[in-house]
């Protein structure tokens, strides 16, 4: 289990109102995503390689 009590959210400038989710990269090994509206609710832990192959990913084909 990953420990988050210091972790660090932050959410995209181009979140739309209410549909959001919020990001921590500031955790030893992992990236955390939790959904905005539900701050104490369940978190998803991804190693940081995962992460930044999903991030390449999304850049390399965005939505029309």
């Amino acid at each position: 289990m990953t420990d988050l009590t210091r972790a660090k959210w932050c959410k995209s400038s181009r979140s739309a109102e209410g549909n959001c989710v919020e990001v921590a990269d500031n955790l030893p090994g992992v990236v955390g995503v939790r959904d905005s509206k539900d701050p104490s609710g369940p978190v998803l832990t991804f190693g940081v390689p995962a992460w930044q192959t999903f991030l390449s990913t999304v850049k390399a084909h965005p939505l029309p």
